[in-house]
């Protein structure tokens, strides 16, 4: 009988040699043992963890099957937001972005670019520590995802284990050598895309109907409602697989270009799309789309473009990010897929901002997979321009395979029955004029249309901006249809009585959202400007907004002139600042809101903002005092910035404990270091 001792080295070995041979059939799909023999090896493993299961780990080959059931999933907060792409649909488009590029970059030469296919999944992070998969979750809204560990960990081409560098062995004319070392990072964060193959899916659903069940309508909702399984186990029985794509936080390790990373992920024993490939310019890179549009139908999973990212990660650097998607990337998409159906109505939606949509209530029709009833219209122009009807055979696609709308009207099929459309000169919620502004129909109620009161809570409440958890829609329909709540400023006057006397509303709950109303009062300034919905203003408008102003009072103040002068802010962004609080009703908004206690001036603005106003700051290693993203809007608040990567264009490099290759790059380039203690008495500065 084995001692503990011997056991132990069995095991480790049986892991490793197991974990070699799942790299090769999972993600190199080039096995060297038969199955047979696998599942001795691994019937193996089983038998020795039975008997010693104080020496299981997590990472053990065995730990795939799932876990006991969650009842909900926790979150989990990514270090560096998992960003969204902006879009190019046309030849054009893509020329634009990269001119973009050259100009930011101010320069004429031509820009290598990394282009692979955008997959059509469910987007996710893993994350290694010491080499071993300990968290993973889902993008969420690009700052905090579901922690779906346990989900991820039945994935096979999801390694539990980075491979070690003897275990990688790459082949060069027709000999396997082990490449230059490549030493496995201290973290190392890992973004991809977990998707189901086609065939697999069809056999799933297959297998459902069979089974009685609803079939998935198509392989991304197959993928997201499979890793959003509570019960992993169903999870694992599910044909899920990833492709990887890039990195968050990556210590101790040092990189040049995107491509580096992408083959150092392989090495490491990732799985990473074949069919990536480095573009020398935009015209490379056009080609690129218009090759793998073309074998769109025989690659074996779901596509809807090609994502472009620019290569050199100093230029990346140099690039940065607007407030939801880096300028270095685009995601350049397929032509859509279209389907003809009938207009069957045309119905009029009032928004946040009061403007209103007509949009098409439609013959239902299955556009790439999703049943499709409705599609917006956008305005009128565009109505008019494309002549659109109700009762009109027309052409539909889902744009960029997402958000459905009419493409053009069939009008050889057209009768005299057909009804031309105008919007309306009343909202059709509250009975207010309607007023042309631009392409845009827009009501005239303000906060006083239950559309735009619903939406204007909403937005006012969410996580980005006073983050009042607890406040779902229902009860915001609930306030607002009793009367409780006539403004955004009236959540701050809400008493217990006037909650729990309302359905559904005990004391308790009652109480704990009053408790997280009292909480948001304590906020930023650029929260408070983004929570009020001004139009055109964005969560990175509303930083520019405080950092430049600092106080609400000398922001209601400002004039266009004063506005327009600020290098962000265009002539549309600034007329709609001024008309905001130009106007009556949002300034009685203001002041009550001022009277609830909220917090509207940033602290410190006339003696730190000066100092740390345009810095650039890195942050690296584990900092005792505060969080990352506490420390990140710290730096915001007082008119920072915070970014990724260590260049020359770094002001300072924050260093906690155990840092990493941020530090060594920070001493390479003389950049000014500080540590948690210097840190916080740069904060506290007069």
């Amino acid at each position: 009988m084995l001692d503990e001792k011997v056991a132990l080295k069995e095991l480790e070995k049986l892991r490793e040699e197991i974990n070699y041979h799942n790299h090769r059939y999972y993600i190199l799909d080039s096995p060297v043992i038969s199955d047979a023999e696998y599942d001795r090896l691994f019937k193996k493993l089983q038998e020795i963890e039975k008997k010693f299961p104080h020496l299981i780990t997590p990472d053990s080959p065995t730990q795939r099957v799932g876990a006991k059931p969650l009842s909900e999933f926790k979150t989990i907060a990514h270090t560096i937001p998992m960003l969204s792409l902006n879009n190019a649909n046309t030849i054009e488009e893509a020329r634009e972005f990269d001119e973009r590029v050259k100009r930011f970059l101010e320069t004429k030469g031509e820009i290598e670019y990394v282009a692979e296919p955008k997959m059509d999944g469910l987007a996710i992070e893993l994350v290694y520590v010491d080499g071993i998969f300990t968290a993973g979750s889902t993008r969420g809204d690009g700052y905090t995802g579901e922690d779906v560990t346990q989900n991820l960990k039945t994935i096979k081409s999801i390694p539990l284990r980075l491979l070690m560098e003897e275990q990688v062995k790459v082949e060069i004319k027709g000999k396997e050598v082990i490449p230059i070392p490549l030493p496995i990072p201290v973290r190392l964060e890992v973004r991809g895309e977990v998707f189901i193959p086609i065939k697999e899916f069809e056999k799933l659903n297959k297998l459902r109907e069979e089974n009685g069940e609803p079939p998935f309508a198509n392989p991304r909702n197959a993928a997201a409602g499979s890793i959003r399984q509570l019960d992993s186990k169903i999870t694992a029985m599910r044909p899920l697989d990833i492709y990887c794509y890039g990195v968050g936080v990556i210590e101790d390790a040092k990189f040049k270009t995107h491509w580096d990373i992408l083959h150092a992920l392989k090495r490491w024993g990732l799985k990473v799309n074949p069919f990536i490939k480095i573009c020398k310019g935009i015209d490379e890179v056009i080609k690129y789309h218009e090759d793998i549009e073309k074998k769109r139908d025989e690659i074996p999973y779901e596509l809807d473009g090609v994502v472009v990212k620019v290569n050199s990660l100093d230029l990346q650097n140099r690039l940065g990010i607007l407030t939801r998607s880096p300028r270095w990337a685009v995601a350049y998409k397929f032509k859509a897929r279209q389907e003809t159906t009938k207009v069957i109505d045309i119905i009029v939606g009032v928004g946040r901002t009061g403007a209103l949509t007509p949009v098409a209530v439609l013959e239902p029709v299955e556009v790439g997979g999703v049943t499709v009833e409705r599609a917006t219209l956008h305005n009128q122009d565009e109505v008019d321009r494309k002549d659109i009807r109700v009762g009109d055979a027309v052409v539909v696609q889902r744009a960029g395979d997402v958000i459905p709308e009419v493409v053009v009207v069939i009008k050889d099929k057209r009768s005299d029955k057909e009804k031309p459309f105008k919007l309306p000169d009343k909202c059709p919620l509250c009975g207010s004029a309607v007023v042309k502004e631009g392409a845009i129909h827009r009501c005239t109620g303000g906060l006083s249309c239950p559309a735009q009161l619903k939406e204007g809570i909403r937005h006012f409440a969410a996580k980005r901006a006073m983050n009042i958890e607890g406040l779902g829609d229902r009860h915001i329909d609930q306030f607002v249809e009793k009367g409780v709540i006539k403004d955004i400023a009236d959540l701050y006057s809400l008493k217990k009585e006037d909650i729990a006397g309302l359905e559904r509303w005990a004391d308790k709950s009652a109480q704990n959202l009053l408790d997280q109303i009292e909480k948001s009062k304590d906020t930023t300034l650029a929260r408070l400007i983004y929570a009020l919905g001004i139009r055109q203003v964005g969560e990175h408008m509303a930083k520019v907004l405080a950092n430049n102003f600092g106080s609400f009072d000398e922001l209601m103040k400002a004039d266009y002139d004063s506005l327009i002068e600020i290098h962000e802010i265009g002539p549309e962004t600034a007329e709609s600042i001024v008309t905001f609080f130009r106007e009556e009703h949002n300034r009685r908004v203001i002041e009550k809101l001022k009277k609830a206690g909220i917090k509207i001036v940033v602290s410190g603005q006339s003696s730190v903002v000066s100092s740390l106003k345009g810095k650039q700051f890195v942050l690296t290693g584990t900092l005792s005092g505060f969080t990352r993203e506490e420390a990140k809007e710290l730096i915001e608040r007082l008119g920072g910035r915070v970014v990724s990567t260590v260049s020359k264009n770094t002001d300072y490099v924050i260093a906690g404990t155990e840092p990493g290759s941020k530090y060594d790059k920070a001493v390479e380039l003389g950049i000014k270091i500080l540590n948690e203690d210097e840190f916080k008495d740069l904060l506290d500065k007069k």
